[in-house]
């Protein structure tokens, strides 16, 4: 058997060679982050502070701005520090714990946007049973079953990508570790990571995005034609970049 060299780090790919340009990004990327953060922050604060907010719209409301923020503290951060200092290094552990934290807040990401979109079919076609379908305990109870559903889905792909031997190049083509890239760089056999990527982000994105249009669906359909097309676009905004990144996600990492 191969004697293969282990892997105590990776290097991710810059964005440029120039040191001006390197600033610039690093500078642009902070823009980016804080200005994300900030309004995520704000929009979680308001909804919290106003007592007026505390409905299982808001809630949720509430719970995709903390995904929002978390997610973008995962990946902008390092790679602005790594542009700012020129060092494209990261540690095998903090590529592990990149990978686990990107999977379970996009996983969270859809299915936040998937009972948001359930939220909005009961309080449109259901009014008057809104206050006991959703009430605050049920609420309580999808939010749970998202968080742990999401740690086992996160665990589970971060634990089989990892058990794979990295011998070729430590060199990862992203600016943040993701499994397609991984799986690239990777000289053992990796047909059954692509398969398990694609046929889960295929399920989990495909089932969420379904979910949400047919909830759709069947709001124009209800009594209530209180649904503004300022709030389909709002939607559609939202699971739009969603959809792309599971797309990013479900590639296969080379052709046979």
């Amino acid at each position: 058997m191969s004697n293969f060299t282990l892997v105590s780090e990776f290097l991710l790919m810059g964005f440029s060679d120039i040191r001006e340009l390197q600033i610039i990004y690093s500078l642009l990327f902070l823009i980016i982050f804080l200005s994300t953060l900030l309004g995520n922050l704000l929009i979680v604060i308001v909804t919290t502070l106003d007592r007026r907010l505390h409905t299982p719209m808001y809630f949720f409301l509430r719970n995709l701005s903390l995904v929002d923020a978390c997610y973008i503290t995962v990946t902008l951060p390092k790679a602005s520090t790594n542009s700012l200092l020129n060092s494209m290094a990261i540690s095998k552990g903090e590529c592990v714990a990149q990978i686990f934290l990107v999977v379970f807040f996009i996983y969270e990401e859809l299915t936040c946007l998937t009972i948001m979109a359930r939220d909005r079919y009961v309080a449109i076609c259901h009014p008057l049973h809104y206050t006991v379908i959703m009430s605050p305990r049920v609420c309580m109870q999808m939010t749970l079953t998202c968080l742990f559903t999401g740690l086992l889905y996160a665990a589970f792909h971060t634990g089989y990508t990892f058990r794979l031997s990295f011998c070729q190049s430590n060199v990862i083509q992203q600016f943040f570790c993701d499994m397609p890239s991984l799986l690239k760089i990777s000289c053992t056999e990796t047909f059954s990571n692509e398969i398990l990527i694609v046929a889960s982000g295929l399920g989990v994105g495909g089932s969420c995005s379904r979910s949400t249009v047919t909830s759709f669906l069947f709001w124009e359909r209800g009594p209530s034609k209180d649904l503004s097309v300022s709030d389909l676009f709002t939607e559609t905004d939202l699971l739009g970049p969603l959809i792309l990144k599971v797309l990013a996600v479900v590639q296969p990492s080379h052709t046979s």
